[in-house]
């Protein structure tokens, strides 16, 4: 038999998995409402959030995601016309990120969906609050 540890019910990293399988699986109707795919939604939550433009370099660092899966992202999203890639004036080496018209007005179709997941967990929100802030200090722990 096995030892204990190592069967995969008792993994805290399965269950981490399979949530955030879960979560993602659940926001795919909303996301296809939309055109729009999770990893892109995070992108355009971090744009919909800035005052103007973002350097591609600052959202990486947001998303924690490196350079090589942020590109495509965002060639898809400027393909589908949201956003625009330009260089920065003050410093050519950098580009930036702005949201098109079609980018802002989709920030307004996707205003409820917060709400919409909120309905999903069957959890309140002291508990989910809790849960979070234990994921954040996990993330910013293992990093």
């Amino acid at each position: 038999m096995p030892h204990q540890t190592l069967d995969l019910d008792h993994q805290f990293c399965f269950s981490l998995y399979r949530a955030s399988r879960a979560v993602t699986r659940a926001y795919r109707p909303l996301l296809e409402g939309i055109g729009l795919t999770y990893p892109q939604y995070l992108v355009m939550l971090v744009l919909w959030h800035a005052d103007d433009t973002v350097g591609v370099n600052d959202i990486g660092t947001r998303l924690h995601l490196d350079s090589g899966t942020l590109t495509p992202l965002l060639r898809r999203l400027e393909q589908a016309g949201y956003i625009t890639r330009t260089w920065s004036n003050n410093d050519e080496r950098r580009r930036v990120i702005s949201l098109t018209e079609a980018g802002r007005t989709l920030r307004h179709q996707a205003a409820s969906f917060p709400e919409q997941m909120l309905a999903l967990y069957p959890a309140p929100p002291r508990e989910l609050a809790r849960v979070k802030a234990f994921l954040d200090n996990l993330a910013a722990q293992l990093e």
